[in-house]
């Protein structure tokens, strides 16, 4: 079943919400405005339910098959927040709000999930129930987790969750996933540094922490290089180091700053044992002192097996079988529907968005050509999942 001549005639009319959700964009759990034109949306398609402050601002939608609500319960899931970023993109619908802008496509998700809310309201061609999840924060605030922490799961008798995000550099009309690690987790770490403070002009009576951090920042690198697997996928990065206040002054302590971003769980469990043990001795060797502090983000999204296989076997069915990727290369980027695949088994999958801008990148913007394949992508996978008896 190709891209579905339905969902084509009303692209253009997706593209217009896509478009005003654009122009507006919120940040964390402040999408008020979206959330709210997200429930109008979904209680005019006449969803059965619709259900908002789920996770804060999270808005859920109900739809009941022919058979009613008996069944099984599958859930699709898009995200609604934007990004504290300047746009630049030079789009007629660029944002007015300043210092916010959907610069990772999440106006284009919501708008491809409530397409496909449009569409199974008007024809319920499935049995059991589907549970259209509209999550705020997904940019570092764990909205995900939030809303599960609302009782998510329990509230709607979830048993599967599906996600999709667009992917710049995949073709419109081709599809990307794999089964196990397709997203990483995303960890931080705090390393303070202490020294002996003093003159400039007297280094003989210091221990410079400048020093033992600039020596840390290249060690810290083979914690990866020289104490993995290479076959394993890990990135450590250092992003901030902070250190003096004075040209003539020899700080006495430093701050290092940085993220590690794994695919595996044994993987983040070893560098955050390794980097405890590390640290400590390394600055102790210049007769400094070092604390760390690891603070574990979002976790590796984990794709089910036999729902990852389901789910590129619907891909197949909207573009074909050769427009589609099911060993795609993993993102070590995060995301926060990981919490919600800990829960209940399912599949995340990329969307092609084509030759854009990169996510997060001040010229992005979403490719609304993707919105029929999305849209139908949903509706397939519902049918599909919950056949007609």
């Amino acid at each position: 079943m190709p891209v579905l001549n339905r969902v084509a005639e009303f692209q253009a009319e997706v593209a217009e919400w896509r478009q005003d959700l654009h122009r507006h964009p919120e940040v964390l759990f402040d999408v008020h405005r979206t959330a709210g034109v997200v429930a109008e949306k979904l209680r005019a398609f006449g969803c059965d339910e619709v259900v908002t402050g789920v996770g804060r601002t999270g808005v859920v939608g109900i739809i009941n098959g022919r058979g009613g609500a008996g069944g099984r319960t599958i859930a699709l899931r898009a995200d609604m927040d934007a990004l504290p970023m300047t746009e630049k993109s030079g789009a007629d619908y660029a944002s007015v709000n300043p210092g916010k802008m959907h610069a990772c496509g999440h106006d284009g998700h919501t708008a491809m999930l409530l397409g496909a809310a449009k569409y199974l309201s008007e024809t319920r061609n499935f049995d059991g129930k589907v549970v259209l999840v509209f999550q705020p924060a997904e940019e570092g605030g764990g909205g995900g987790k939030v809303m599960l922490q609302d009782g998510l799961v329990e509230r709607f008798g979830i048993d599967e969750f599906y996600g999709m995000h667009n992917w710049p550099g995949i073709p419109v009309g081709q599809f990307g996933i794999r089964a196990g690690g397709i997203m990483a987790a995303t960890d931080r770490f705090y390393i303070d540094v202490e020294g002996v403070g003093g003159h400039a002009a007297r280094p003989q009576t210091t221990v410079d922490p400048i020093i033992v951090s600039a020596q840390l920042v290249t060690a810290l690198q083979t914690i990866v290089s020289r104490n993995l697997d290479p076959l394993e996928s890990a990135v450590l990065s250092v992003t901030m180091v902070e250190a003096g206040e004075a040209d003539n002054v020899i700080s006495r302590t430093a701050k290092i700053t940085g993220t590690v971003r794994t695919l595996d769980g044994a993987v983040q469990d070893f560098i955050e044992a390794r980097l405890g043990e590390f640290v400590p001795q390394f600055a102790q060797s210049f007769g400094a002192k070092a604390s760390i502090r690891y603070a574990r983000g979002y976790p590796v999204t984990v794709n089910s097996p036999e729902q990852t296989a389901f789910a590129a076997d619907v891909a197949r069915d909207v573009v074909g079988a050769s427009n589609v990727d099911d060993d795609a290369a993993p993102s070590m980027g995060g995301e926060d529907f990981s919490f919600m695949l800990n829960e209940r088994p399912g599949a995340y999958i990329f969307i092609g968005n084509g030759p854009t801008s990169e996510l997060h990148t001040d010229t992005y913007d979403f490719n609304d050509e993707a919105i029929p394949v999305g849209v139908s992508y949903w509706v397939r996978l519902v049918e599909r999942a919950l056949p007609l008896r």
